[in-house]
């Protein structure tokens, strides 16, 4: 099952052409990642291990623009991953409808916060982040 995030679009989201800048899009897909990371795997499972999810690459697409009073649907997925890294994607589309707003690949490592390296994902930190899959 796809995570699915809501965000209503306020007024303070709106520049001043009347619509949702670029940047804010991109801190509509972190609450987003936020809101998956805490139901699916749990910050506190995070703390607990010294891990630390750690953005190093978003690839994203502008499909349309978002106006006030509007509400997005956010579904987030783990799509792929790799030794060290893994693929989250992320479409975000108008509420009730199939029209996509933006859509984005976001690649993330995992750090152990007492070394600032990346970790390998095997074993049981694998399986936790398999969590995040639809």
């Amino acid at each position: 099952m796809l995570h699915e995030t809501e965000i209503k679009i306020r007024g303070y989201h709106i520049d001043v052409f009347g619509h949702v800048n670029n940047a804010r899009h991109l801190e509509f897909l972190e609450e987003a990642r936020w809101s998956i990371l805490e139901e699916r795997i749990g910050l506190d499972w995070l703390f607990k291990n010294a891990y630390l999810f750690v953005v190093v690459n978003i690839n994203i697409n502008y499909r349309r623009p978002a106006f006030m009073d509007e509400s997005l649907i956010i579904e987030t997925t783990l799509s792929s991953h790799r030794t060290r890294s893994a693929i989250l994607t992320q479409t975000a589309k108008l509420k009730g409808s199939d029209k996509v707003v933006t859509d984005a690949k976001i690649t993330f490592v995992i750090l152990n916060t007492n070394t600032q390296k990346p970790l390998k994902l095997e074993g049981p930190l694998l399986k936790t982040i398999r969590k995040m899959q639809a």
